[in-house]
């Protein structure tokens, strides 16, 4: 019989701590090992209890979640799912918990919490499930060093080049490590990366201030040329369309696809109907499956594919599910995926 997963609540409302132990407690595969309703209290519970999985609020007494949530992954490395009432604390609050090591942010509802965190309780159990599973990651910066201006090569020969990403769970951190392998004049490339509506912005903006190329969250008609990185915006899929010699963003709001707006997938399977195979494509770590079927459609048409290997991924879920379709031309440790990918460009460009 397979071994429950262990979960650690750390909440300073009672309610909400109830709640989460009656969601888990649902779950024959879970079990909760204990709760505390401060850090101070949840540090002495992990040494003694050795979760798997630990969920943490931000706003609690005697020290915030994140600087405890800093001191847990220097000291005793735990997978954490961050449980928070995000819309009030904002968007530093999410880039700091992921930075911080969080694998998982998770939305605390603000009104009627009971019943809403009942309607999310098999979201809840899912994630754990999942992040249970996960690696856990480096929390070490990523290193970037700003490319000189003059950093020019045949990559802009050709505006039709155009990079493919799909990436979730652990994703904030790949895409820093995938893009900074990138020159000034990357070709024109195009991000899905699933976070909540609001943050998409703030991720660009990040990006894009780490960089020598331009990273924006994607608008409606923009451009895909070289030296520019759009990312989807949250709660939109992005797709291209073609006019002429170039290829423009549209967003709409169609359904959730895997539960997943925006999904990889819309945008995967409109670079395979109208760039072909001047398409490069990538599936970066996540849970779920989304992007699979968008790289084989990439695949068929002609592009070339990668996706990130199982022992650089903090969850392989998206990877394995385009590996197991037989989507991936290669399966590349992280940090070697970007090399690769200007290498068949350049290829591309000399033939």
């Amino acid at each position: 019989m397979a071994q429950k997963i262990r979960v650690l609540i750390v909440d300073d409302s009672a309610v909400i701590r109830k709640m989460l132990e009656k969601i888990c407690s649902s779950s024959p595969d879970i079990e909760v090992v204990g709760t505390a309703s401060d850090p101070y209290i949840a540090r002495d519970k992990l040494i003694a209890l050795k979760p798997d999985v630990m969920t943490l609020d931000v706003e609690m007494p005697r020290m915030d979640g994140i600087s405890f949530l800093e001191k847990v992954m220097q000291h005793f490395p735990t997978r954490t799912i961050i449980f928070s009432s995000l819309a009030k604390t904002g968007s530093e609050t999410y880039f700091r918990a992921l930075e911080a090591g969080a694998i998982e942010i998770l939305e605390k509802p603000s009104l009627d919490v009971s019943q809403t965190l009942q309607s999310l309780s098999q979201t809840i159990v899912d994630k754990i499930k999942a992040v249970a599973k996960a690696r856990l990651q480096s929390t070490k910066p990523v290193s970037t060093v700003a490319k000189p201006a003059q950093t020019s090569t045949s990559l802009a020969r050709t505006t039709h080049q155009l990079i493919a990403v799909a990436s979730s769970t652990g994703g904030t951190q790949a895409l820093k490590v995938f893009l900074s392998g990138m020159p000034a004049d990357i070709p024109g490339t195009l991000i899905v990366q699933h976070m909540p509506p609001g943050f998409t912005k703030s991720f660009a903006d990040n990006l894009n201030a780490m960089f020598p190329f331009e990273v924006k969250e994607a608008e409606e008609g923009d451009q895909v040329v070289p030296g520019r990185v759009l990312i989807a915006p949250g709660n939109y899929h992005m797709e291209i369309v073609r006019s002429g010699a170039f290829y423009h963003v549209k967003l709409h709001q169609g359904p959730a696809l895997h539960s997943v707006r925006p999904a990889a997938d819309y945008l995967m399977k409109s670079v395979a109907k109208y760039v072909g195979k001047n398409a490069l494509g990538v599936v970066l770590t996540g849970m779920g499956k989304d992007g699979a079927e968008g790289l084989l459609e990439m695949q068929k048409a002609g592009a070339y594919t990668v996706v990130q290997s199982e022992e650089t991924c903090v969850v392989y879920g998206m990877p394995g599910a385009a590996v197991a379709l037989g989507a991936a031309d290669k399966i590349l440790p992280l940090d070697k995926i970007a090399g690769d990918l200007l290498e068949c460009v350049r290829q591309r460009n000399a033939a």
